[in-house]
């Protein structure tokens, strides 16, 4: 067999060593672990379009929410004129941290996701909220994308086809802004707020330019948007561009003949509206407050400064920031500097933590100021976590079985009891907790929402939010957030009179207790202000053009120091969330004089300067739509698979000088409605029969342990060719050789997430490996005619027949960034032994650690370590270990070797990279380069580019054979290691690849210099 063919065949094949025969180390990969702390008993409710899935802990809340779900159904089907195709599936929750463990969305769900509706099985799956609002309004917000998806579908749900490839070429601002349009009306006071400000900053753009989400949150200018287009033209608009845009996909094409003006003549008179509209607001109110100043100042790299929570003394502050970038954490600072002073939290890397709840809570402090409480979830479960000062640490966790959730605690004045807000069985109330006994009661027990208490200074009340007064549940009519008082000893509940008609929340008590400081958006937006309980009089504290707000219009947003006075609140500016502080408690007392604007109402969206439309008849009739029947038959879940997809069927043909082929392949994917079971198949074969891949597997996801298996039929196919002029034959001859190794598996596997960062893998199967190989010989005659085509089959290795088993602990802490990880740590350590006709065991170690010296540098370093140990790991059929590829050392890649650098050759000694056993370091300074250079906003600037500088360093061995000592010379050997150093780049494009080109120097080769190497991987 001529050289070339020899050694290009060799290297191709050993391109494949690591995943042919080593399918444990084939299934390893990293990430985060979605854990399933708790088994939930799924039963169904019936409704007349919905099923509704529950589980018992929360039947009540769950029956109110397939009212509200019906409710939804009929204003919505009347907005958009259409019908949903077959029953539409909702999948309730009770708590945000249940929501997080479902089974019926692969992937992590972060906890700031309210609700998701997936277009596979048109399926809905959320939590109930803190507040019967917040549950209603995300249901009808799902409900809209339900209605999309049905609307640009060729079936109804399970059908396998998701939605129309039209309605995915539109931008996200016309689907989610059409979601929060429909759900919540053309009256908002928080996307006001967002509109106000982004109007001062001529920050409203071409509409165009909405189509970047990154840089323009389509919920909020989604919705303004469209309250434009409806106040301008009518509701009835809605309909029309929906089922326009849904079977067209060109939403500037609709848009332009439904609505009669161009595309770009629409945006100019969307923002010449705002602008006209709140240049009036503007003179009447304050960009800044005069008697606040900022103590953490929101920015680019740090947009999220909230939930401030003042000591007593007024010297400290606690606050929630991203002032790290990788995530939301919980800092204390100086209160007068603002300096840091400890960063409690790192919920980016550290595992301790699966939620600091930092969109619906803030924590308080003792009343001598040495400890916080903040509550969190920890395990799956709600704790109260308390960091002492002093020692600088946190100190105690306590675990509270019987709830779901932990929000807004607040101290007793004698230290003794803590009083919160917690969510059991889907509903909030409030409870009363004993530090000395360990016990804790209700205050509260009923459907009502009962949020942000707040323990007076003279120990005798506690003031918090409640829609308790104007709810009326039997009519499902959900009324505005007021203030009250229970008394903690007896629980009795006292109505505060704050404003009506308006969103009263966060109370904060003066230190003598005899007022309470407050928020309210009475006028649209959102403003400080103080209610004098003896006299009942309210007084204004603030009036900003924007307003006082945390990352949600229910955030908590205010705290004022119980001894001093000294009052902090976050404030929305500049598109970033500013800590401001006041000093001076005569700033407390405020103005008598409440600032109406004339009547106007600010947060009604232009064009419109008044509330109206039929939607909002339709939002508030709490009747139409809403089914007289208050229970609903039920019955137990019953899984059943359905289809989920079709992968599109692919079919090839191909004809060239050795003859005419032929090949295809189709995918389809099985779950059952929650998502316990998956079942996948993939069929691919070509003209020959030999060729056949088919690969059957499932998946458990029912509990916490997961398993599953996989039977499939895998062939490979390598081979090389030659091309010689036969002078016998007078004739040209070309030779192809190909090689077939044909996989038989059979294998099980289980996984326990003992964390969201740890896991223990095991595997077990059983493999047969057989080999084929065949030459195809071809005569031409000098003018191109073929004389004869023959087939030859050759002799091939025996088989390969074993079982396996591994055992692996998987570790992932490690945050991505654009490109690679840029903090954390990872590592796997992994034993596979193999038994049966080929006994051997293989070892793998990889570890990988991600240090932040100086933002935005990352260092980032990786050992590895893979090796075949045992009788037959130095078996001629095994393929050898390769350590050339662009992942391992750059600079040995198989095409930058020419065809003569094979053992025994001029040149580099390739064999060098090749062996049973290999060892790999890997060391980069990543950072990202136009972020560096200040090229654009933020931590990456105009585009997801990383710039690394890398040194890569590897060896290669097998064990002693025919008196050569081919260990490394670290082990008393021969075989020396190669290295490799370089610079290079890695683009992150659009979400989809990572590509990278490297400039690289291997140092172990004197015949090559600096080359261009390209990969189309992360980085380590």
């Amino acid at each position: 067999m001529p050289k070339k063919l020899r050694f290009s065949t060799w290297l191709f094949i050993s391109t494949l060593a690591v995943f042919l025969l080593s399918p444990a180390l084939e299934a390893q990969y990293f990430g985060r672990n979605k854990v399933q702390y708790k088994t939930f008993d799924f039963r169904i409710i019936k409704t007349k379009h919905f099923d509704v899935y529950y589980y018992p802990e929360f039947r009540g809340v769950a029956e109110e929410s397939a009212r509200l779900a019906e409710r939804w159904y009929a204003r919505i089907s009347r907005m958009l004129g259409h019908e949903l195709k077959g029953r539409q599936p909702l999948i309730l929750y009770s708590s945000s941290p249940h929501f997080q463990q479902t089974t019926a969305l692969s992937g992590l769900i972060g906890e700031g996701t309210g609700g998701v509706t997936e277009s596979l099985k048109r399926r809905i799956i959320l939590p109930v909220g803190s507040s019967p609002y917040e549950t209603d309004h995300v249901i009808g917000h799902e409900l809209v994308h339900a209605f999309q998806y049905d609307m640009t579908s060729e079936g109804g749900p399970g059908a396998g086809g998701g939605m129309n490839p039209g309605l995915a070429r539109v931008p996200l601002w016309f689907i989610e802004g059409l979601a929060e349009y429909l759900s919540i009306g053309s009256v908002d006071p928080h996307t006001a707020m967002w509109m106000r400000d982004a109007s001062r900053r001529n920050f409203i753009p071409a509409i165009k330019k909405m189509d970047n989400p990154y840089k323009y949150f389509p919920y909020r200018y989604g919705q303004a948007l469209w309250s434009y287009i409806t106040g301008r033209w009518g509701d009835e608009t809605v309909s029309r561009l929906m089922k326009s845009v849904g079977r067209v996909g060109d939403l500037e094409a609709v848009a332009t003949k439904v609505l009669g003006v161009s595309y770009e003549q629409l945006g100019k008179d969307w923002q010449e509206a705002y602008k006209k509209a709140y240049e009036q607001v503007l003179p009447q109110t304050q960009l800044s407050d005069p008697a606040s100043r900022a103590l953490m100042k929101g920015e680019e790299e740090n947009p999220y400064n909230v939930s401030p929570a003042i000591s007593p003394d007024g010297k400290n502050i606690m606050f929630l920031s991203t002032r790290d970038l990788f995530s939301i954490d919980l800092y204390l600072a100086d209160a007068q500097t603002g300096k840091i002073k400890k960063k409690i939290t790192q919920t980016a890397v550290d595992p301790e933590f699966e939620s600091i709840q930092f969109i619906r809570s803030a924590g308080a402090w003792d009343p001598r100021g040495k400890r916080f409480a903040f509550g969190a979830i920890s395990k799956g479960k709600p704790v109260l976590t308390f960091f002492d000062i002093d020692k600088d640490r946190i100190v105690e966790e306590i675990e509270f079985e019987n709830m779901d959730e932990i929000f807004s605690p607040t101290w007793s004045p004698d230290g003794r009891f803590i009083a919160f807000s917690a969510m059991i069985g889907g509903k909030s109330d409030l409870f009363l907790y004993d530090l000395s006994s360990k016990t804790s009661k209700p205050l509260t027990a009923d459907f009502f929402a009962d949020l942000h208490p707040s323990w007076s200074p003279d120990g005798r009340s506690i003031a918090f939010v409640t829609d308790r007064f104007t709810t009326d549940l039997a009519l499902l009519s959900i009324g505005d957030y007021e203030l009250a008082l229970v008394d903690p000893a007896s629980g009795k509940i006292e109505r505060l009179p704050a404003f009506s008609a308006a969103k009263n929340i966060n109370p904060q008590w003066t230190p003598d207790s005899k007022s309470l400081i407050f928020l309210s958006d009475q006028s649209g937006k959102t403003d400080i202000y103080r209610l004098e309980l003896g006299s009942q009089k309210l007084y204004q504290l603030t009036n900003l053009y924007t307003g006082v707000s945390g990352i949600t219009d229910l955030s908590p947003a205010l705290s004022v120091a119980e001894g001093t006075g000294r009052l902090a609140y976050s404030g929305y500016d500049g598109g970033y969330y500013t800590i401001y502080v006041v000093d001076k408690p005569e700033a407390l007392q405020g103005n008598s004089s409440i600032a109406t604007f004339g009547g106007k109402l600010l947060s009604v969206l232009p064009p419109r300067e008044q509330a109206g439309g039929a939607l909002l008849g339709l939002l508030r009739n709490p009747l139409f739509g809403l089914p007289e029947q208050v229970e609903f038959p039920e019955s137990t879940y019953k899984p059943k698979l359905t289809l989920d997809y079709v992968a599109p069927p692919q079919i090839g043909v191909g004809a060239d000088r050795f003859g005419t082929y032929t090949g295809g392949g189709v995918g389809l994917f099985w779950t059952d409605m929650l998502g316990y079971h998956s079942l996948g198949t993939i069929v691919q074969t070509s003209s020959r029969l030999k060729d056949l891949t088919g690969i059957l597997s499932y998946q458990n996801s029912r509990r916490r342990l997961n398993w599953g298996a996989v039977v499939g039929r895998i062939p490979y196919v390598y081979g090389g060719y030659q091309v010689y002029f036969d002078p016998q034959e007078q004739a040209y001859i070309e030779e192809e050789i190909l090689f077939w190794q044909i996989n038989y598996q059979l294998s099980g596997y289980l996984a326990y997430p003992l964390s969201q960062v740890q896991r223990v893998e095991m595997y077990a199967g059983y493999q047969l490996i057989d080999f084929d190989s065949e030459m195809i010989k071809q005569a031409y005659t000098f003018d191109g005619i073929p004389l004869y085509r023959d087939i030859t089959k050759l002799p091939s290795a025996p088989s390969i027949s074993y079982a396996y088993t591994s055992l692996a602990l998987v570790y992932d802490s490690a945050l991505f960034g654009a490109t690679g990880p840029i903090l954390g740590q990872s590592y796997i350590f992994e034993v596979m032994p193999t038994y049966g006709s080929f006994n051997m065991y293989t070892i793998m170690g990889d570890y990988r650690r991600y240090f932040v010296p100086v933002r935005p540098f990352t260092l980032a370093f990786r050992a590895l370590h893979y090796g075949r140990y045992g009788r037959d790991a130095e078996d001629e059929r095994m393929y050898p270990l390769y350590i050339g590829y662009e992942s391992l050392v750059r600079g040995y890649d198989y095409y930058s070797f020419s065809y003569n650098q094979y053992p025994g050759g001029s040149g580099f000694d390739t064999s060098r990279l090749f062996g049973s056993k290999m060892l790999v370091a890997n060391a980069e300074l990543r950072f990202p380069l136009f972020g560096v250079l200040g090229i654009g906003k933020g931590y990456y600037g105009v585009f997801p580019v990383d710039m690394i500088m890398f040194y890569d360093w590897g060896v290669a061995w097998n064990e002693d054979a025919a008196g050569q000592n081919n260990k490394p010379k670290f082990l008393g050997g021969n075989r020396k290691p190669v290295s490799s150093a370089g610079i290079g780049l890695r683009v992150n494009v659009f979400g989809y690849l990572v590509v990278g080109v490297n400039y690289v120097k291997p140092f172990d080769r004197p015949d090559k210099g600096w080359y261009l190497q390209f990969s189309f991987w992360p980085g380590f």
